[in-house]
């Protein structure tokens, strides 16, 4: 694929930012359906990450989702239990496992077929904050509660210790002078994104492009539509970004248009590995190099930000 086409297709694709790590922090968890407040202060022109980083808590109602992944909110979100049978929540302290309930659904169901599958459980990056908004590093998608990273690397048998969880960053399982996986990548990765791109609802799974070849070489047989749903990007190569399509009945949220026709494992993917300009990652945590206001975000946002519950 030409690297001018390559531009145009990032101008209307909605990219993910990779998981990054934060120095270590004591982790505090917040209960669902706790009396939520607003931040000490509200400003239509201020920068809009900042004040719905400030708000620990979800708004209160019907979970709605307003705006598109990158530029949005969501009310009435839920929070993952930072700790479940078959998962555990990595960096807890930044209070950004929340989302709407049917991203939440979806997680704990990967979780489980993983489980079921013979694999020890999954360790959950961001999905968004407790009412979405943008963040102020990290991320410049993940603001509507309809996106989950998830690590690659399964949890050890004994589980993390909250210590281990507060600086948890794993390894790249892509091997970038060859462009292959590492020896990393076995089967219960190749569980974790087949039973995610198989659930209800998830429209997109963003994913470093050999990964993506490995997903192709090992599905040899059996149905292949659900390949579609595997998306090579850069970045991403330790773990995955799990993205919901817009809920039903939130007609205020604003839709991407499908993936391609086609499992997407033939010259699409193959012009990920001609054109190799994916593989120069700008260094360091993402940070907006314009601060998005309030302002900017559907009218909607400044009601849930404000909803005191």
């Amino acid at each position: 694929m030409p690297l001018v086409v390559r531009l145009l297709l990032v101008s209307l694709v909605i990219a993910a930012a990779a998981c990054e790590s934060k120095p270590p922090q004591t982790a505090t968890a917040v209960t669902p359906g706790t009396p939520t407040s607003s931040p000490p202060s509200v400003s239509p022109d201020a920068p809009a990450a900042k004040q719905f980083a400030a708000a620990s808590s979800a708004s209160i109602g019907t979970p709605k989702v307003f705006g598109s992944y990158t530029r949005g909110c969501v009310a009435g979100a839920i929070q993952l239990p930072l700790d479940g049978a078959h998962w555990q929540v990595a960096n807890p302290a930044r209070n950004r496992a929340w989302g709407h309930p049917g991203l939440i659904a979806v997680v704990q169901s990967i979780a489980t077929k993983v489980a079921q599958d013979g694999h020890n459980g999954i360790i959950i990056g961001d999905l968004a904050q407790p009412r979405g908004g943008p963040m102020p590093t990290g991320h410049a998608s993940h603001q509507v509660g309809l996106d989950a990273d998830i690590w690659l690397h399964t949890m050890p048998a004994g589980k993390h210790t909250t210590r281990e969880l507060d600086a948890y960053n794993a390894p790249p399982l892509v091997d970038f002078a060859t462009l292959r996986v590492t020896s990393g990548f076995g089967d219960a990765q190749y569980s974790m994104l087949k039973h995610a791109a198989q659930s209800p609802g998830v429209e997109r799974i963003f994913i470093s492009p050999p990964i993506k070849r490995a997903m192709c070489e090992r599905t040899t047989s059996g149905d292949r539509s659900w390949l579609r749903k595997i998306r090579p990007w850069t970045g991403h190569a330790a773990h995955m970004h799990v993205r919901l399509a817009c809920p039903a009945d939130s007609e205020d949220c604003k839709a991407q248009d499908e993936p391609p026709e086609g499992d997407g494992c033939g010259a699409e993917l193959q012009s990920w590995f001609d054109d190799r300009s994916w593989m120069k990652p700008k260094p360091g945590t993402y940070v907006p190099s314009v601060p998005m206001t309030l302002r900017a975000l559907p009218a909607a946002c400044m009601s849930v930000l404000t909803d005191r519950g």
